[in-house]
């Protein structure tokens, strides 16, 4: 049940009664992969692998990329991959709630944006304003599959009002939900523009993606800030990048939000020292909920919260 977040009393009323939390598992990315961290899972077996042991761990909901079968080093978005990994994550997770990326990587066009929803997850990211970024993807040693040197990107993925009604209207059609990612509290603007078209249906699910590139600054303030923002009857969680996941999951927490943690978006457990798999982050903010009197949601109660149907895709 969605809730005044920034309420002085209702937080008062609510700290020792919270629902409970809802753990999501970024397994994998569209950008870096082994060449980063040789557990990022990159085949289909791997990523059904790994989600199955963060399941374990207590994530409810996954989110997942697929990688090109012919070049482990790239992204991809073609349906009958992204369909085989859904396929293989349900045969291991009966009822975990399957999250497809639709912003994808680098390399993907919009067209493939847009064909990703034919793979038919439960629920799927959607950008709400364009993606500005500069990185250098480290080089593929000749130890792994798909050598290659490193790579610099300096680019701007074009999410226009347009293309993002394309994509809600597609989810809408497909009975996929929904999760509004937002990376400054501007893009509401788009959000709202959805939600008068009846292009998103309540419970809204926010995600705010503190620590990127162009995104807002990762503090307790801004985290707030954005909380303050949230329309009527929504939802949010909280992705931290790199050294800000920790302490930004927690304080989503503590606020009464929800998390995202896992190898597309952090590799350390803590400074130095790096996590073994997903399923050591899932445990980790597991451990830091429990601590602060917070359960965490199985996965028929993130279902009835966020509004994704009781009876878990098929595949």
């Amino acid at each position: 049940m969605s809730w005044n977040y920034t309420d002085s009393y209702e937080w008062m009323e609510r700290v020792t009664s919270m629902e409970p939390l809802i753990i999501t598992c970024c397994c994998n990315g569209g950008v870096q992969g082994k060449e980063s961290h040789r557990e990022i899972p990159e085949t289909p077996e791997e990523i059904a692998d790994s989600v199955y042991e963060a399941y374990n761990e207590g994530a409810s909901v996954v989110h997942v990329h697929g990688r090109d079968p012919n070049n482990l080093g790239d992204t991809t978005m073609d349906p009958e991959v992204m369909y085989r990994i859904n396929a293989l994550i349900r045969e291991r997770c009966p009822d975990i709630i399957i999250n497809n990326t639709t912003g994808g990587g680098p390399t993907s066009t919009m067209e493939d944006r847009l064909r990703s929803l034919d793979a038919l997850p439960e629920m799927a990211s959607l950008n709400m304003g364009p993606d500005m970024s500069r990185f250098v993807i480290k080089a593929r040693e000749e130890a792994l599959d798909y050598p290659r040197p490193s790579q610099e990107y300096d680019i701007c993925i074009p999410f226009t009002y347009g293309f993002i009604e394309q994509l809600a209207a597609g989810m809408l059609e497909k009975g996929i939900i929904p999760e509004m990612e937002m990376y400054h509290s501007g893009q509401y603007w788009v959000a709202q523009k959805l939600i008068s078209e009846g292009l998103i249906k309540t419970p809204y699910l926010f995600q705010f993606v503190m620590g990127y590139q162009t995104a807002t600054y990762p503090t307790p303030e801004n985290l707030i800030h954005m909380a303050r923002e949230l329309p009527a009857g929504a939802h949010f969680t909280v992705a931290g990048i790199g050294k800000y996941q920790w302490a930004m999951t927690t304080q989503s927490i503590l606020l009464g939000g929800h998390v995202r943690v896992g190898l597309e978006d952090n590799i350390y457990l803590k400074r130095g020292q790096k996590l073994k798999n997903n399923a050591e982050a899932v445990a980790k903010i597991a451990l830091i909920s429990r601590e602060l009197n917070r359960e965490i949601a199985t996965p028929e109660q993130a279902r009835s919260m966020l509004g994704v149907s009781s009876i878990p895709s098929r595949y």
